[in-house]
This record gives structure tokens, C-alpha cells and sequence, in this order.
């Protein structure tokens, strides 16, 4: 087993996460460390991210990858720029989206009041995105407010927008793979999303359009409806290096988003973008994006 090289100030606040896993008295604990990379660019190998968690990783640890870096790395962009709003696409950005759930169903379902402003101050541009939702993906999932099908509008230049990945599962296995033969270290990787998992009646699903095995995906409007009643599990697993336990999937998946919302530096709505650069996204590039640091993974490591 390879020795930990990091000092305290490498751990994610010094801080370890209790996790109950049978009772009480059986209780484990994890310690976060984030795996700080340049801009990932379109159709870049992904290797970048094994080269800087190098000298961290640890025999047993979970390397969770958040989906755009791999999606931008795989070249899964689309310009939103060239394609053009329809009735549909109008309809559903300036109508549904931006009336009816920014000021009737958001505050019925009880949405978040940040997503509720933001639906309420939907641009002109939402009608375009809206129909490239529609083209790549389907009515089921531009019919959901915000977030639509897990295309990411954040880390990505001027006016593209990233989908999902493209083999979620093939990709975890070839970098878990590449550790293995390049840094002799046994690790599981696990490719995530933000977009939320839920559970209800026993059941565990996702508006996603994919998930892990054991989690129901491609749900669209109809998962984030059902979500509203259930209990909200946290990220969405899309891929994972090895079989593993769903809870603990999830409860690793959790942990790593915690990293990013108590980060301020780290880029994860395009809102962020805006604040970051100051000005329109649209008009941010390449250059732009590889100032800012980036973390495209978390290690979360077992203790006990």
C-alpha cells in the first residue's frame, strides 16, 4: 500500500465526515482531498486528472470525477449559437419555465428560492437551449424547469453547453485502469453528476437521462416531479469503476459535492461564471477558463 504523501493541509478543511454505516457503534469517517488540475479542453485526454492526483491517491480511495471535464474531454460540446429557438422551445422557456414554475408550481413543489429567481429571470437564450434540450434528448426532459438532462452550461466557452457523457462506466474502469498499470495504486473511480437522485417507496431514481445500475434513470419531468415527494439522496452516480455498493456510492458521491459547495472558488453553475468573469459568458474563452483553478475530482478516503 502506498504511503500518504499529503500534510493536513492538503485534507479538505482538516475535517472528517462521520458516516453510520450499521449503528452507533460502527461508525466510519473519510477525509476529502481535492485533485486541483489546468482547464481540461475539448477533446483533451482526460489523463491530466491520474497525473495530478498522483502523488495523493492512496490503495482503497475513491477518485470521484465530476462529468463535465470527461464530457468536454470527449468532445461532447454543442453551440447553442447555431441553432434556432421554435414554438416549442418558446413555449417551454418563456411560458413554462419561466411563469409557470418560477411562480406557481416552483413555490407549490417547494423548490429552492435561488433556482425559483433564477427561472424568474430566464434570457431570450433559454428558448435556444431549450430546443437543443429537445433535439438531443426529448420533450420528457426539456419539460423539466432547469437543469434539463444534465447539460452543463458552467466550464464550458462562449455559447457551448456540454451533455452528458458519452460510456460513463467504460471511461471510470480506463482511468481506474491507468492508475493501476501507471501508479500501482487500487483505486475506484466513479464518474458523478449534481443533478439529484432520489428515493421514494423503497425506490432510487434520477431525472437523469443515466445512472449506475440500481438507480432509475431517464425519467426526465417525471423523475423530478416523483423527486418533489421523495427523499433527495444526493449526486447522481453515471459510471463506476467496480461493482459497489449503491448506499455507498451514494454516501461517496454526497461527500464529494460537500467539497464543492463549501468551495467558493470552484465554477458550478454558470451563474458562477458570471460572477468569476465579470461580464457575459458568452463572450468567455478557453484562455479564460484555464485562469481559474479547477477541480474535476475529489478523493475520499475510508479512515475507519
Amino acid at each position: 500500500m502506498k504511503t500518504d504523501k499529503i500534510s493536513t493541509e492538503n485534507i479538505y478543511g482538516s475535517e472528517l465526515y462521520p458516516q453510520k454505516d450499521q449503528g452507533p457503534k460502527n461508525e466510519s469517517k473519510y477525509t476529502l482531498i481535492p485533485v486541483k488540475t489546468d482547464y481540461i479542453k475539448p477533446n483533451e485526454s482526460y489523463d491530466m486528472i491520474i497525473k495530478c492526483s498522483a502523488d495523493l491517491l492512496n490503495d482503497g480511495d475513491f477518485l470521484v470525477i465530476s462529468e463535465t471535464p470527461i464530457s468536454v474531454s470527449q468532445g461532447r460540446l454543442v453551440d447553442e449559437s447555431k441553432f434556432k429557438a421554435s414554438f416549442l422551445s418558446f413555449l417551454l422557456a418563456d411560458i413554462w419555465s419561466k411563469y409557470i414554475w418560477g411562480y406557481l408550481l416552483g413555490p407549490i413543489f417547494r423548490i429552492k428560492s435561488r433556482t425559483i429567481q433564477n427561472l424568474r429571470k430566464l434570457p431570450p437564450e433559454a428558448r435556444v437551449h431549450k430546443r437543443v434540450i429537445l433535439e438531443h434528448y426529448g420533450l420528457k426532459h426539456a419539460l423539466k424547469p432547469a437543469s434539463e438532462a444534465g447539460v452543463d452550461l458552467s466550464n464550458v466557452p462562449g455559447t457551448m453547453v456540454s451533455l452528458l457523457p458519452e460510456n460513463p462506466n467504460d471511461v471510470a474502469k480506463d482511468i481506474a485502469k491507468k492508475i493501476m498499470h501507471d501508479l500501482k495504486i487500487d483505486v475506484t473511480v466513479m464518474i458523478i453528476d449534481t443533478d439529484a437522485s432520489y428515493q421514494l417507496i423503497g425506490k432510487k431514481f434520477t431525472s437523469l437521462p443515466i445512472a449506475v445500475p440500481g438507480i432509475k434513470s431517464d425519467l426526465g419531468i417525471f423523475g423530478y416531479l416523483l423527486g418533489r415527494f421523495g427523499k433527495i439522496l444526493g449526486p447522481t452516480p453515471l459510471g463506476v469503476s467496480r461493482p459497489e455498493k449503491l448506499d455507498t456510492m451514494l454516501k461517496i458521491a454526497k461527500l464529494a459535492e460537500e467539497y464543492h459547495e463549501n468551495n467558493e472558488k470552484d465554477i458550478k453553475t454558470v451563474y458562477d461564471m458570471e460572477n468569476i468573469f465579470e461580464g457575459d459568458i458568452t463572450g468567455i474563452t478557453i484562455e479564460m477558463l484555464n485562469s481559474v483553478e479547477h477541480t474535476p475530482a475529489i478523493i475520499v478516503r475510508r479512515l475507519f
